[in-house]
């Protein structure tokens, strides 16, 4: 539905180390804004979920999912829909994105942060995939708005070389890896053909602006 012409409403805004994050009502939809930066919206969800499918189709048997960003928790309830899927961890360092998906947006999504293959973890993504060693199937990471367009300058790191290793370590043999991202980011696709044999670039049209992007690589393609 389109509810762009519509006034947005203001429905709680809260102050964290990362500044100011907002969440706001325009029609029937809900708008995330993080410091003044449009971050997320309920408008158009599909993008969200093909960082997910696109994974899942490449991966013939996807156990273990992991997640970078909650958003609306349209890519969560995707993983939690395919029966193969066992469990589903999502990294998410904001803790009122996690509050709001439990309480205003859980019925985006069919309170998809209780279900039985969730778990939600409240922490910085790069910390935690350093201090741990645990391997996915899949790792689908919608972090920021992408490699180019970035609320939190600290997020360049997972975009930088060492961040796409570090990632890809995580990865079991023949898992898949996909970011999602707002902008077409040529240097990013550049920078995961170094160390990647083949790059999957995945478009979905956008009512307003560019498409966005979803890239994936597999572990079986990394050089």
């Amino acid at each position: 539905m389109n509810d762009f012409h519509e006034a947005a409403v203001v429905i709680e805004r809260a102050v964290s180390t990362r500044g100011e994050i907002q969440l706001q009502r325009r029609g029937s939809n809900y708008e995330v804004i993080s410091n003044g930066t449009f971050l997320m919206a309920t408008y158009n969800g599909e993008s969200e979920k093909l960082l997910v499918r696109s994974a899942l189709q490449a991966v013939q048997n996807p156990r273990h999912v992991l997640i970078g960003g909650l958003g609306v928790g349209y890519s969560l309830q995707e993983a939690t829909q395919d029966p193969r899927v066992e469990q589903v961890t999502v990294i998410e360092i904001e803790p009122k994105i996690i509050e709001w998906n439990d309480t205003v947006l859980a019925h985006i999504t069919n309170h998809a942060t209780r279900h039985p293959k969730a778990n939600i973890v409240n922490a910085d993504l790069i910390d935690w995939l350093e201090h741990n060693e645990t391997k996915f199937d899949l790792i689908c990471l919608d972090i920021d708005n992408g490699p180019d367009w970035k609320v939190y300058e600290q997020n360049s790191s997972l975009y930088s070389h060492e961040g796409i290793l570090l990632t890809a370590r995580h990865l079991t043999d023949g898992g898949c890896l996909t970011f999602w991202s707002a902008t077409a980011s040529p240097e990013f696709v550049a920078r995961l053909q170094e160390d990647f044999s083949h790059v999957e670039v995945l478009t979905v049209p956008q009512e307003r602006g560019e498409p966005d992007y979803i890239f994936l690589v597999k572990k079986t393609d990394f050089m």
